[in-house]
């Protein structure tokens, strides 16, 4: 084609008529001049004519340039696209929210592929309708249908997903996108397993710098919530920003009541710790609050609790022949402690899941009924504290003990030995002391009872001989002390360890729930067993939302799964039928609090693979973008471009040419 327009050129066509002059000289030298200029114009516009040709030729050919990249893809045919919807999503910078910016570049990203391609969505929320392939149209929609979640994901929980999703659907190879603010909490140090024929492609999407003050945590100074007593609840901030906060409002509330008011100063990255104290509180459940005022992120400004509060104790102490006088000066010191002392003989089995614990004092023989039914009661989740007889009859102890799977008394020894040991780490003996003396008098025993050392030794005699020791037995526990409560044994009951122990048994068997729950992040919560029934029918409901929670039964009890249940912060009632069980608290994530964010280098380091690509945000289309990594460079755009700037070029040599050389 481009030997046509030089042909034309080579031959001139046109024919030229003779005119004759009286004067030869003049028109000799007008016509040199116009000669020299008319070939240089056909030369010009021949060079156009050639470009004109070549370029829409190159533009039809559809030249393009290789990419650098070796992870570049032809003819892929399945992407996944995962869209961070987390609260730091809800973040601003020019374009409006991040997560509105995401679902823009979503659109694009599907609007670099061709209409037969398969496209998959995963969010932060892990839906079973994101788990089919896509057609554009149906991702499309899929996209707008996204709002923020209070659920964070991992790296390796993402790509796991992936994984799991893809895994037997006959897919050989895949390209991921990532959209994502990318905060630090995505990293939790742990290596990601990704398959080798996947591509990962990364797009940042960068925030306004903003300043998040957040409450992070709360807990109780003491576990034990007495009617009319005083609470000190202490609150964690925390400042996420690199500028100090100051006289930042905090308040608690109980019911809806506000109880204790502070103002907090916290330093840049610092974090706060306020002790507000309140009391006036009833028997029963309570339903917490903690708030601050803190703008424009304010989904961690709130932070829920729930605790019970207790009018008194109950507590069952179980004698052979007579009470003993040392337990009742005990317990009957403080009417919080209510008491209930029986026989051996008259035990009621069925009862005996209304005490948090129980303590079996003296008692030389014991049926193998009590024995079985004490075994089920600490199986289910109650303690039980055992005090030998002072006789040597050691038959009782030993029908328990191998009731309950643990050490079965040896023998008796009468011989004077010291306590030299204490386990300070056990919770037994948490706020006992203040701090250990380092000549502190501890109990001696008389005559004791050998054991195997089978069990966490909490009190110990020379030569690592227990003097009390805790076993472990499913839900619950067994403490077995190896005097008697006499001072026979003993001086245990005159020494001044003994009343906080007692104390401690009590407090320590009232096994409550945790103050609130995260989903997401806590997989389950432990179901107190006692009182249940065999076939519990178990909700969850406020008065936005019911869930029948999933809930199993275990080696070690019963656990009712909060992972996936789509919980949102508040507090949630727990029943079973009619009656309620507990109040639960749920609270969002703190992790997305923390609005710092991986850099280019820490990403790279991270995913350690050289199918992998970072799209920086920039005025650039990111579809334009995708499409040069998948196809390279296209230039038929460009080659159609200069084609049309040889056709102008033409046009201007022309039109203007002849008039530029007259003027000359």
């Amino acid at each position: 084609m481009v030997v046509i327009p030089v042909i034309i050129h080579l031959f001139n066509f046109r024919k030229y008529k003779k005119v004759y002059f009286s004067n030869v000289a003049l028109l000799k030298r007008v016509s040199q001049q116009t000669t020299g200029a008319r070939q240089l114009k056909r030369y010009l516009l021949l060079l156009c004519r050639v470009l004109t040709i070549v370029f829409l030729v190159f533009a039809f050919a559809r030249p393009y340039i290789p990419s650098s990249t070796p992870d570049s893809v032809v003819s892929q045919n399945v992407v996944s696209i995962y869209m961070d919807n987390s609260y730091s999503m809800e973040a601003l910078n020019r374009e409006g929210t991040l997560l509105d910016e995401a679902k823009r570049k979503a659109k694009e990203i599907v609007g670099a592929y061709a209409l037969n391609d398969r496209f998959q969505l995963i969010t932060n929320d892990f839906d079973g309708i994101h788990k089919r392939l896509m057609t554009r149209n149906d991702f499309t929609e899929a996209v707008d249908t996204i709002k923020i979640s209070s659920i964070s994901r991992s790296f390796k929980q993402i790509i796991n997903r992936q994984n799991l999703l893809f895994k037997g659907s006959g897919v050989q190879s895949t390209v991921t996108y990532l959209l994502s603010d990318f905060q630090n909490n995505m990293w939790d140090q742990d290596s990601i397993e990704k398959d080798p024929a996947s591509v990962f492609r990364l797009v940042q999407l960068k925030a306004n710098k903003q300043a998040n003050i957040s409450v992070d945590s709360v807990w109780f100074l003491s576990p034990l919530h007495k009617s009319g007593g005083v609470e000190q609840l202490i609150v964690r901030l925390k400042n996420n920003s690199d500028t100090q906060a100051d006289q930042v409002p905090l308040k608690v509330l109980v019911n809806e009541q506000q109880k204790a008011f502070a103002s907090v100063n916290i330093e840049a990255r610092g974090i706060s710790l306020d002790t507000l104290s309140f009391s006036g509180l009833s028997g029963g459940w309570e339903e917490g609050r903690v708030e601050i005022a803190d703008n424009p992120i304010t989904f961690d400004d709130q932070y829920y609790f729930s605790f019970y509060v207790r009018k008194e104790i109950p507590l069952l102490v179980i004698n052979d022949h007579q009470t003993n006088v040392y337990i009742e000066a005990v317990y009957g010191s403080e009417p919080f402690f209510n008491v209930n002392t029986i026989l051996e003989a008259n035990v009621d089995y069925s009862r005996l899941s209304e005490y948090p614990l129980i303590i079996l004092s003296g008692v030389e023989e014991m049926t193998v009924g009590l024995a079985q039914q004490l075994s089920q009661y600490v199986r289910n989740g109650g303690d039980l504290v055992v005090f030998p007889s002072e006789t040597n009859k050691l038959t009782g102890l030993q029908t328990l003990t191998t009731a309950l799977g643990i050490s079965r008394p040896l023998e008796v020894i009468s011989s004077r030995r010291k306590v030299n040991k204490i386990d300070m780490k056990n919770p037994l003996f948490k706020g006992v002391f203040k701090s250990l003396p380092r000549n502190i008098s501890l109990p001696f025993a008389l005559a004791y009872i050998r054991y195997p050392g089978n069990g966490r030794n909490l009190l110990e005699l020379e030569d690592q001989i227990p003097f009390l020791s805790q076993y472990k037995v499913r839900q619950g526990r067994v403490y077995l002390s190896a005097v008697a409560l006499n001072e026979k044994s003993s001086n245990l009951v005159r020494h001044s360890l003994f009343v906080p122990i007692m104390f401690q048994f009590a407090f320590n068997s009232l096994k409550d729930q945790a103050l609130s729950y995260t989903p997401g992040k806590d997989l389950y919560m432990e179901i107190n067993q006692t009182g249940l029934d065999a076939n519990p029918i178990l909700r969850l409901n406020n008065k936005d939302k019911e869930i029948i929670p999933d809930f199993r039964k275990t080696e070690t009890g019963r656990r009712m799964f909060i992972s996936d249940q789509g919980m949102k912060s508040g507090i949630y009632k727990l029943t079973n039928g009619d009656s309620l069980l507990a109040k639960v608290a749920f609270n969002d994530n703190r992790s997305e609090s923390d609005l710092s964010y991986l850099n280019d280098t820490e990403l790279k380091k991270i995913f350690k693979s050289e199918s992998f690509k970072l799209f920086e945000p920039g005025t650039k289309s990111l579809s334009s973008e995708i499409k040069a990594v998948n196809f390279g460079v296209q230039l038929w755009k460009l080659c159609l471009i200069l084609s049309l700037v040889s056709v102008a070029a033409e046009i201007l040599l022309l039109r203007y040419y002849r008039q530029m050389n007259i003027k000359d």
